[in-house]
């Protein structure tokens, strides 16, 4: 090991990695060979979640350009190889894994979400052995790692799983409750849930921590997903009058027409949904309906000096128009891969299992500070973990933010947990 990399492990010790280590790890590197090394990603680019698709992609580019501008990984620049896996069904992401591991021996996966393959795209990638870092939100990452560690070690989910929105959801609005924000009018919450198992698992982890937080899960039905036609299931809810609704899914043009559908009659309900309302399409559809809504994330784009370098760089890149919450999600770990790949000494190409087992270490070993937070992975599932739902240190944490549309020409804001919070909850303009 020579001199600037031993000095940067004893600093660190186990502390965080940040941009600036790379240029400083780069600084006296020789690299043995000037071929880029490839990188691949795996993305939903056309179809249902498309917008979400294009978005990761931006991320990884904008990631990329910058790890090559501070002179790539240890000398040798990254050139990136991308599959568009449509439907993001088993046989679309296996195929999409076996084609840039086979094709273009790719020396890490790295991407945004792939719902629905249930990790069946994890068999190529052990069987090559090279690091796989994606944001899949799904409880089922940490039973697969864990059923088998040394088969599955380079694996890392770099958000925290659907299962913590569905806690998260209920500790936020009991919070907003007790603190008196917000006066309920009655204690029912009503769940509209997506069909695919994500969604299920968000819903029934609400459903566990209702009764606790002194909530009655009045009406929930299971829609089946993707959809733009609401009106039957609202129907239903509407006869309740709950004092909260919940949408757990997660296609931001599908959710925007539950929105507008919703205001056409409403109820005196906050109505939260998941994830989608987060980004531009959503409030572009939606318009003036969307103006008080609740949505919420684990992995979610913050406002603060981190975030704004991704931002001003997303802006300067693809427009200030564009819209930078996607790219967010896979950024960061793309930047985490590259920072922990240079102190390994290297990446390692299909097969490598014993430097590809090195990056695995110091990616457990070295947090990193994103725009969504601190990547800290949990050892026995390699998944990060949320903030303040499962660890109360924010430096260790992703923050699960409750965020509100305030204004339709704006990102929402956050109005949840400390100390990540912009603004206050407002009361929706549906209210009578």
């Amino acid at each position: 090991m020579d001199p600037s990399r031993r000095d940067i492990l004893k600093g660190a010790a186990g502390g965080a990695l940040t941009i600036g280590t790379l240029a400083l790890l780069n600084e006296n590197a020789h690299a043995a060979s000037s071929k880029p090394i490839p990188i691949g990603s795996m993305y939903p680019l056309t179809g249902a979640a498309s917008m979400d698709g294009q978005g990761y992609k931006r991320g990884i580019e904008l990631a990329v350009e910058e790890i090559n501008d501070y002179g790539g990984i240890l000398g040798r620049p990254l050139k990136t190889y991308s599959y568009d896996t449509e439907n993001m069904s088993a046989e679309k992401v296996v195929a999409a894994a076996n084609y840039l591991i086979d094709r273009h021996e790719v020396h890490a996966l790295i991407q945004g979400y792939n719902i629905g393959p249930n990790d069946a795209e994890y068999e190529p990638i052990a069987d090559a052995g090279i690091i796989y870092m994606h944001v899949n939100t799904a409880i089922q990452h940490h039973n697969t790692v864990k059923s088998n560690p040394a088969r599955y070690f380079s694996c890392f989910m770099s958000d925290p799983a659907e299962y913590w929105y569905g806690q998260g959801f209920i500790t936020m609005i009991s919070d907003l409750r007790d603190s008196g924000e917000w006066k309920p009018h009655n204690n029912k919450v009503a769940l509209i849930i997506g069909s695919i198992p994500y969604s299920v698992v968000i819903a029934d982890a609400m459903k566990d921590g209702a009764k606790e937080k002194g909530w009655d899960i009045a009406f929930d039905e299971i829609v089946q997903t993707p959809t733009t036609e609401w009106g039957p299931v609202l129907a239903k809810v509407r006869k309740h009058n709950p004092a909260a609704i919940a949408n757990t899914h997660f296609f931001a043009g599908d959710i925007a027409q539950c929105q507008l559908q919703f205001v056409e009659n409403p109820t005196n309900s906050l109505f939260y949904y998941q994830y989608g309302a987060l980004q531009k399409d959503f409030r572009d559809i939606a318009g003036d309906a969307s103006v008080g809504a609740l949505t919420g994330t684990v992995d979610g784009l913050l406002s603060d000096d981190y975030a704004q370098h991704y931002v001003n760089g997303h802006a300067k890149k693809f427009g200030k128009d564009s819209d930078p919450q996607p790219g967010a999600l896979s950024y960061g770990p793309m930047h985490h891969y590259a920072l922990a790949a240079a102190v390994a000494g290297g990446t390692g190409e299909p097969g490598n299992y014993d430097q590809n087992r090195k990056i695995a270490w110091a990616l457990k070993r070295f947090t990193y500070r994103g725009p969504c937070g601190s990547y800290w992975y949990h050892p026995e599932w390699q998944a990060t973990v949320p903030y303040p739902t499962y660890t109360r240190d924010p430096s260790l944490g992703h923050p699960h933010m409750l965020q509100q549309i305030q204004d339709k020409n704006k990102p929402p804001v956050v109005i949840y947990p400390d100390p990540y919070t912009v603004g206050k909850y407002q009361t929706p303009s549906w209210f009578r």
